[in-house]
């Protein structure tokens, strides 16, 4: 689910919410040092993401939230901001000329380089609290 969240709206933090879960307390982000990663370049994305959000030549940027139950993709062009929210059920990620994320049908790539390089840890942190979802959840 892609939402544009340029301004605030009650009724997307909702679908959000219900979606992902509500954030992290203050403490909860203490303790797992931090829950966000630092900005990414976008690369390619799926035809339907290109039509909705990267319209024109512009560099535009990502970075990703995580949530108790899945994580937002927060997508800046220009003035805009976007945010994707994928449940970990959906979520599958690639390494491969550069790191991907899929879900719903759609896709996000990353550019390989150094901004990617400084997320390691957190995409490490992504992946492995996936696996915690799914070990609790359908297990």
């Amino acid at each position: 689910m892609i939402l544009n969240t340029t301004y605030t709206n009650k009724e997307h933090d909702a679908l959000i919410n219900n979606l992902v879960g509500s954030p992290y307390s203050f403490l909860k982000k203490f303790k797992m040092k931090g829950i966000g990663s630092s900005r990414m370049i976008i690369d390619k994305v799926s035809p339907k993401l290109q039509r909705a959000l990267l319209n024109g030549p512009d560099i535009n940027y990502a970075n990703i939230e995580l949530r108790p139950k899945g994580i937002l993709v927060r997508i800046t062009r220009r003035l805009d901001n976007f945010t994707w929210a994928i449940p970990y059920y959906q979520l599958y990620t690639y390494m491969t000329s550069g790191f991907s994320i899929h879900g719903q049908g759609e896709f996000l790539q990353f550019k390989n380089d150094r901004f990617l390089k400084n997320n390691k840890e957190f995409i490490k942190k992504m992946l492995d609290l996936k696996v915690v979802f799914t070990k609790d959840y359908y297990i």
